[in-house]
């Protein structure tokens, strides 16, 4: 089968599908294959990096080590 008849038969059985999720994640894969290589990021994703960065600037972190003990200590109050 040649890849234009593939992409016919997909084209075709993607306009009778209705599923939102599944169209997002079939859209997903097509722009990763689309953007050559290059991984572009959401402005969610963009936002949540910047905050983590501030947040690392103003020492508003924690070690692992310091976090196990505030998970230890949870699950022993439980």
């Amino acid at each position: 089968m040649s890849t234009v008849e593939l992409r016919h038969i997909i084209t075709e059985h993607l306009s009778h599908i209705d599923d939102a999720s599944f169209l997002k994640a079939i859209k997903t894969i097509i722009e990763s294959k689309v953007s050559e290589g290059e991984y572009k990021l959401s402005d969610f994703q963009k936002k949540r990096i910047d905050s983590a960065r501030n947040e690392l600037k103003q020492k508003k972190t924690i070690s692992h080590n310091e976090l196990q003990k505030e998970i230890d200590q949870w699950l022993n109050t439980k």
